[in-house]
């Protein structure tokens, strides 16, 4: 047991530099390739009702080059490198990344500071125009035009309430992306794109001292934000359960639930991560194997965890077998809720549901790129990148109580409803 405790005890040296960037250097020499992996405290829930999708916009325009990069260049430098590259968008960060051979680290390293400290010389309306388009062309293929595209944001919206930063859609409104002003997306980007917003971090076949050598000469002259707006919000309730009907270009109807539950390394998150999988995780989830096998009534089902840095929700939906109804498929999921206040949990699929989880997890960690997201997601949530041990350890420690008790106390509440219906 205790070797395979060692095998989750990164070694890592943390540094932060005098603008307030945060620096995490993790070596492993076992393949001559680095993983460089920035991750910005912004995403979109640190925009504004009215101006809504700012922070997707920049996963977009962060590639359209800077002072000293030609656009779209970032991606031919890495690639002509040998490497790989991408960048994503959450509600509650940005980040931006990219693995390649451990000999063009620096490169990878003057790519990320260029665009951090010398990205507004470069930024043009002409390039904001045509991101506004790609912008609204990835909304409507992900959302408006495509089936069920719609619920996602239809369940938040009714979930959490207008003034909540969790109300919008991280790619925003269509009608706020419409109006994006220059000004505005430089003020946005001077506000949040700053050093003493980030944290970096470089992983793989590095030296500790040159690396940190290289990271000062790159990022060291780059100045800090002075005005950066704290998030403080509470938890929500629902103070009634709220149904939502929505006409789709579909076949077969779908419907969702979504409960307000716990946060990201929140006490109960790991007990619902489990039930998800309990529920919908394999061919022996409950739901699946009720509602799919024995019932025959639905096409699918889904059950998961979402957690944010301001709240969690669980969702579960469904989508409906021909000439089913979706009441009946309410009735089974909920029976099956209630079946597990009242029966429990075996420790059969507890245990399958733990190893499942647990082996995923450990499988994505042979991915170097995975390993430095991960100690910027522990180091962004919990202050301290080397979670790895501690972020497996609460889900062997969720007993069977744990999950009743989750259920309990979140299930009985008030929840979103919505039923995507053909037009």
């Amino acid at each position: 047991m205790a070797n395979t405790k060692n095998l989750f005890q990164l070694d890592y040296r943390k540094y932060m530099l005098d603008n307030g960037l945060q620096v995490i250097l993790y070596k492993d020499n076992s393949l001559p390739i680095v993983s460089v992996n920035i991750w910005y405290n912004v995403g979109s829930a640190n925009e504004n009702p009215g101006k809504t999708g700012f922070a997707h916009l920049f996963e977009h325009m962060m590639f359209q080059g800077s002072q000293n990069v030609p656009k779209e260049w970032h991606f031919r430098y890495i690639q002509e490198a040998g490497g790989t590259l991408n960048g994503s968008t959450s509600l509650d960060r940005t980040n931006y990344y990219e693995t390649l051979p451990s000999n063009y680290l620096e490169l990878a390293l003057w790519l990320e500071s260029d665009r951090m400290g010398f990205l507004l010389p470069a930024l043009t309306q002409e390039k904001l125009d045509n991101q506004k388009d790609v912008v609204m062309n990835e909304r409507r293929q992900r959302y408006e035009n495509q089936p069920y595209g719609l619920a996602w944001e239809k369940l938040f919206s009714n979930l959490y309430s207008s003034s909540h930063p969790y109300h919008w859609p991280t790619i925003g409104w269509m009608d706020d992306i419409a109006q994006f002003n220059l000004e505005d997306v430089k003020k946005f980007f001077r506000t949040y794109y700053a050093p003493n917003n980030a944290s970096l971090v470089v992983g793989g076949d590095i030296n500790y001292d040159t690396t940190i050598s290289l990271v000062k000469k790159y990022f060291e002259e780059i100045p800090a934000s002075n005005n950066i707006p704290k998030l403080n919000y509470q938890s929500e309730t629902l103070e009634q359960t709220k149904e939502v009907i929505h006409k789709d270009n579909i076949q077969l109807p779908r419907i969702y639930f979504a409960w307000h539950t716990d946060k990201i390394f929140g006490n109960d998150e790991a007990a619902l991560d489990i039930l998800a999988d309990i529920l919908t995780g394999s061919k022996n989830g409950r739901l699946h194997k009720r509602l799919l096998f024995e019932r025959q009534i639905s096409q699918d089902v889904f059950a998961f965890q979402h957690s944010g840095k301001l709240g969690g929700s669980f969702i579960i939906a469904s989508t409906a077998k021909p000439n089913i109804s979706l009441t009946e498929i309410k009735e089974e999921i909920f029976n099956e809720i209630n079946r597990i206040i009242q029966e429990g949990i075996n420790s059969e699929e507890l245990d399958r549901s733990k190893n499942s989880i647990k082996s995923s997890y450990i499988y994505s960690l042979q991915n170097l790129a995975t390993i430095a997201n991960q100690l910027n997601a522990y180091n962004f949530y919990l202050s301290e990148p080397n979670s790895f041990l501690y972020d497996i350890e609460r889900i062997e420690k969720v007993t069977a109580n744990n999950i009743i008790n989750a259920v309990q106390k979140y299930f009985k509440k008030h929840f979103v409803e919505l039923k995507v219906i053909p037009k």
